[in-house]
């Protein structure tokens, strides 16, 4: 036994020296996590670290659930840090107060300081405006959007988690952001990655039909829209050495899809993949375990789309905005704007 191996307690009652000794193995266990955690740059989910301790400790596909509840308990009690697994920011609480620096002459030097170099952060101009094309990216897993969030976020590109794709608000959010872009002009993409699943390769017919189902609300229809799918599929799953999972469970209803009861088994979509791939899948989370292979694939998507020169053009409007703004600044300054 390693020091990520599962801990696991004997069955039946056990003795005390048993508990001891389960109370070790669960200690090195954590301390075996918490190393790993230490060379990451990103967080990611309780089935993110089963992807991990399985390449790492060799935990099997049929106690991931158990591994899942074990680190959940650890974080309860202390074992873990809490935020060692990355949470839903929409469960994120509103109304906090957050509390200025208590030393005044600290505060006042930090005001001026920000007086005199906020041009640097003076955005005026929209990153897409310079672009051909408007994108915004989803994942259907929390533990990807932690993963490509580094990607993105110097393109000013929305990255947006599925898992919650029923939430109306946040589908209706995203299109009204595709419905202003269209109307400037640009040719808006959507980039999706998610699990290798009859699901996964079959999303761009259930994204459409989501969003065209609150076109009469919105006001905007997804018929132009891009709907890319990249990451994770069969050439690259091998290349990279991921695993399969050997079935095709889903999340609602007690048959698998490849089992003839299942409502959606015969379906086209279905019936192609279990041809193709037989009845297994590969989860995106698997992705955890090759950080550099997802985000080279996760920018590689990005550049398919975005306009090199364009960038350079944003950047040069943008600087030209912010030395406007710091002369403004400094002829303020010049003639007493901050007289008290």
């Amino acid at each position: 036994m390693t020091a990520l191996s599962l801990p696991k307690r004997p069955k039946g009652r056990p003795r005390a020296a048993q508990n001891a000794c389960f109370d070790l193995d669960l200690a090195a266990w954590c301390a075996g996590i918490l190393e790993i955690n230490s060379t990451l740059d990103f967080r990611i989910s309780s089935r993110g670290w089963c992807y991990i301790l399985e390449e790492k400790g060799g935990l099997l596909k049929g106690d991931f659930d158990v591994a899942q509840k074990r680190i959940n308990a650890c974080r309860k009690s202390g074992l873990l840090p809490l935020d060692i697994c990355c949470d839903d920011d929409g469960r994120a609480a509103d109304g906090l107060e957050y509390l200025d620096v208590a030393d005044v002459e600290k505060m006042a030097t930090h005001l001026l300081r920000y007086v005199t170099g906020a041009h640097r952060s003076y955005d005026p101009i929209s990153f897409w405006e310079t672009q051909p094309k408007y994108i915004e990216m989803a994942t259907e897993k929390i533990d990807l959007k932690s993963l490509f969030s580094r990607e993105c976020r110097p393109y000013h590109l929305p990255i947006t988690n599925f898992s919650g794709w029923t939430d109306i608000n946040s589908r209706a959010a995203m299109m009204k952001r595709f419905a202003y872009w269209e109307t400037r002009g640009k040719e808006c993409v959507l980039l999706y990655c998610g699990d290798h699943d009859p699901g996964g390769l079959h999303i761009s017919e259930f994204i459409c039909s989501n969003f065209a189902d609150l076109t009469g609300a919105v006001g905007w229809s997804p018929e132009h829209l891009i709907i890319e799918r990249f990451g994770l599929d069969y050439d690259f799953i091998v290349a990279q050495g991921l695993t399969w999972i050997e079935n095709l469970e889903t999340g609602s209803g007690k048959y698998p899809l490849n089992d003839a009861r299942h409502p959606d088994h015969f379906k086209p979509y279905v019936q192609s993949y279990l041809r193709q791939f037989g009845a297994r899948k590969c989860e995106a989370n698997a992705l955890v375990t090759r950080p550099v292979a997802g985000r080279g694939l996760c920018r590689r998507a990005i550049f398919r789309h975005i306009d090199s020169d364009a960038i350079l053009e944003y950047e040069r409007q943008l600087a030209d905005a912010r030395e406007e703004l710091r002369l403004e600044i400094r002829r303020q300054l010049e003639e007493g704007a901050l007289s008290l």
